[in-house]
């Protein structure tokens, strides 16, 4: 009898996991008909695989910089040109550490935003509510560029802000229904 519990224990988890790789899949597309959990369980889904990316991007950024800085170690004279490229590999080795971190933070902002809202707000509203906060938390953070198009570009240059305009994306897609053809 053991044995059989933990096979449907195993078989369950997989299942859940299934669900969940096809709730966070880019290409979602709710029917009109679909419950606001199955939609927020959407969200969750997408956000935690995003977490995920993004800790993968930064553990890959962060072994590049060690790898680098250990094939500077093993160099003792390299020439002027070659200490210039291993300076830019560097640069550009923290910068991607960087970006990856700040991507992570505001997934894991996003997420914690998702799960304060749904704690405060009850019922279908709970994801209106939440980009709505979102909405608001984007628009403070892009509020020092003065014209639409600075605005833009903000969000384009920051991987921040750029990581909370896609959650706002993905809110919005699994909260419009698609019309079924």
């Amino acid at each position: 009898m053991h044995f059989s519990d933990e096979y449907e224990d195993q078989e369950q988890e997989q299942e859940e996991r299934g669900s969940d790789e096809l709730l966070a899949s880019d290409e979602l597309r709710l029917p009109e008909g679909a419950s606001f959990l199955v939609r927020l369980h959407a969200v969750r889904a997408w956000l935690a695989r995003r977490q995920e990316e993004a800790k993968l991007a930064a553990g890959e950024a962060a072994l590049r910089l060690q790898e680098l800085a250990l094939a500077q170690e093993g160099e003792s004279r390299l020439r002027r040109r070659q200490l210039e490229q291993q300076a830019h590999l560097q640069c550009q080795a923290q910068q991607d550490l960087e970006d990856a971190n700040a991507q992570l933070w505001a997934y894991t902002e996003a997420a914690a935003l998702l799960e304060e809202t749904v704690d405060h707000v009850s019922g279908q509203r709970v994801l209106v509510e939440y980009y709505l906060a979102l909405s608001e938390l984007l628009e403070c953070e892009a509020s020092r560029a003065r014209s639409l198009q600075g605005r833009e570009s903000l969000i384009a240059r920051s991987p921040r802000l750029q990581a909370l305009q896609d959650v706002l994306q993905r809110v919005e897609q699994v909260s419009v229904p698609t019309e079924d053809d």
